[in-house]
């Protein structure tokens, strides 16, 4: 009986391509990349599924976990894993994987459009013209803010929480509009101290202190919900908070009232907590710039993203160690090579050992 991959929605050809190859069955439960899958579907795709290639649009939870029953691996058309339920996974001995590195400078220069979109009120300025409401130029024609030096000559500081490959290549990009850096990340103290161009900046200074906060963490449970009330009373009434990371990092509804009131001059998002819907009253604001999540989205990202996807599902579906697990406690678990024994007869002796 053939061997089966299943992806949850299509994903580029050249990634395709590459499970082609495998000579595996590939079902793709989604066709058409604008409609998302039916909950039903899911459930029933997964239980024929050898190995599962899912996109963050889908819930990969305990419940479509214990339905496939017969999978090997899970490879996530993503950097992020919100979408999955990674511990469960690992208690079940499934391995998961990711695509990371890949999407680096797409999303640094997506956070650095929306920056500048926000900042100098573009969308706003582009829809202008576009609905036939031409005004003579005048002073008061959409006055924004200058992310580099202005006529007053006075630097800006940008904020970067989480100083990640992402955040690393934010960062250079602001030294190109003449920026003070600073950066907070527990996790990269030393690096920031070793940078010539970013100083470390604790987190509440860095509130205090930027008139960009721009947010590129991992989304933890000490991360979740990291920006609230008392962190957006805390930034200046002239600073603008961007995130292209992690909606769960910022509360929406704490957000509009910030917005609406001004605790802030402006937002600018590409990640929203229960996409596509957003907070009530989000959309409604007019300090506030959005974007579908298109960090990633140039055609070269996504193509080497779906390349790498395929390249770990097919190492999945081979039985192999796959390039990009994020879970490689797993592969040391009894419960792991009990899980191949069971699919693969052959592995029943190893598994005997092992146990």
């Amino acid at each position: 009986m053939s061997l089966c991959i299943v992806v949850t929605r299509r994903i580029p050809d050249a990634g395709l391509s590459v499970l082609r190859s495998s000579g595996a069955v590939i079902r793709v439960v989604q066709p058409d990349p604008a409609a998302g899958v039916e909950r039903a579907e899911l459930l029933d795709a997964v239980r024929d599924a050898d190995v599962l290639v899912s996109l963050l649009t889908e819930r990969i939870d305990a419940r479509v976990l214990s339905a496939a029953s017969k999978l090997r691996g899970i490879a996530n058309f993503a950097v992020g894993l919100g979408n999955i339920d990674v511990d469960e996974a690992t208690r079940l001995g499934i391995p998961v994987t990711n695509t990371p590195g890949v999407l680096t400078e797409a999303t640094a220069d997506v956070t650095w459009a929306l920056m500048l979109a926000i900042a100098r009120r573009a969308p706003q300025s582009t829809c202008h013209p576009d609905r036939g409401e031409y005004q003579i130029w005048g002073r008061e024609l959409f006055p924004g803010e200058d992310p580099g030096r202005g006529p007053d000559s006075e630097r800006r500081t940008l904020g970067v929480i989480g100083y990640g490959r992402v955040g690393q290549a934010v960062a250079r990009r602001a030294h190109a509009f003449d920026m003070r850096v600073v950066a907070y990340d527990p996790y990269m103290h030393d690096t920031i101290d070793a940078s010539r161009d970013v100083s470390w900046c604790d987190f509440d200074d860095l509130l205090r202190e930027c008139d960009f906060v721009s947010l590129h963490a991992l989304l933890t449970d000490e991360t979740r919900q990291m920006i609230g009330e008392r962190e957006l009373r805390m930034m200046k009434d002239s600073a603008f908070l961007i995130n292209v990371a992690h909606a769960e990092m910022v509360d929406e509804h704490v957000l509009v009232r910030a917005l609406n009131e001004r605790w802030i001059a402006g937002a600018a998002l590409d990640v929203f907590e229960r996409t596509p819907a957003m907070a009530e009253g989000l959309a409604l604001c007019e300090n506030a710039v959005f974007a579908p999540h298109i960090g990633s989205a140039s055609h070269g990202t996504r193509n080497r993203m779906a390349v790498m996807a395929a390249t770990n599902a097919v190492a999945l579906l081979n039985l192999q160690h796959a390039p990009n697990v994020v879970n490689p406690i797993v592969y040391e678990s009894p419960v792991h090579v009990e899980r191949l024994a069971r699919l693969t007869p052959w592995l029943r002796a190893t598994a005997a050992e092992v146990v």
